[in-house]
């Protein structure tokens, strides 16, 4: 049986990376995305969808079932950065809007797919978070997150995490394991090129969790070098 999964903000970046990367291991990988068009041009199964559209997301969640009847994989990718320099200089207004999309956005999709993950022999949840959302790393003054203060992106990738243990601790004694994964610093739209990895390099621990065997950790934050603290 041909897994299925579904991967948002998957038109470029970290997303498209994760979508060809499954494919090339055989998953059905279908791409989540506003662009129609951009998504057309990428040879993968596509449905319109944005995040923060709740009517839209419910509706991308009836074309899955209807298409394939179940969901196996679902990468929470899509995500957005605002700089909003010190927190004393952040408004309320900019956290409101990375929350739209890097929390309640989340939270909409995976509750939304849930009834079709519950389908599989094995989901899987990959939420795409980042180290910057460890409180751990952000109070260690010898880690080279000390310094930074963003914080409506950090926050958010924070609580993110917090959802992914949340949805691991409703979910723990079903076959669905839902992990959190930090792609590093990748070269993508969203730090206007400035990674060090490339997109697929990033994608790798992400495809790692999604294709996660029955013995794997849930609510786990995890990279490249293996678990990260919350």
């Amino acid at each position: 049986m041909v897994s299925v999964a579904l991967v948002t903000g998957a038109t470029r970046g970290i997303g498209l990376a994760t979508a060809r990367l499954l494919t090339e291991r055989g998953v059905t990988a279908i791409a989540g995305a506003r662009d129609e068009a951009a998504a057309e041009r990428l040879g993968l199964p596509y449905v319109r969808l944005d995040v923060t559209d709740p009517a839209g997301v419910r509706a991308a969640a009836g074309w899955i079932e209807r298409e394939y009847g179940r969901l196996d994989i679902l990468v929470n990718n899509a995500g957005i950065l605002l700089p909003d320099g010190p927190p004393s200089q952040a408004t309320a207004e900019q956290a409101r809007h990375v929350y739209e999309t890097n929390v309640f956005g989340v939270i909409e999709v995976t509750n939304a797919m849930l009834p079709l993950l519950r389908r599989s022999p094995a989901g899987r949840v990959v939420n795409v978070s980042s180290e910057r959302g460890s409180i751990g790393r952000a109070l260690d003054r010898r880690h080279p997150l000390w310094p930074m203060l963003n914080l409506t992106y950090g926050s958010s990738k924070a609580a993110l995490n917090m959802i992914t243990v949340s949805y691991a601790k409703e979910l723990w004694d079903t076959p669905i394991k839902v992990n959190a994964v930090d792609p590093g610093w990748v070269k993508t739209d969203i730090n206007h090129g400035a990674g060090i990895k490339t997109p697929e390099e990033g994608a790798a621990p992400i495809v790692a969790m999604a294709l996660l065997g029955p013995d794997g950790p849930t609510a786990a934050f995890v990279q490249d070098e293996g678990f990260i603290p919350f």
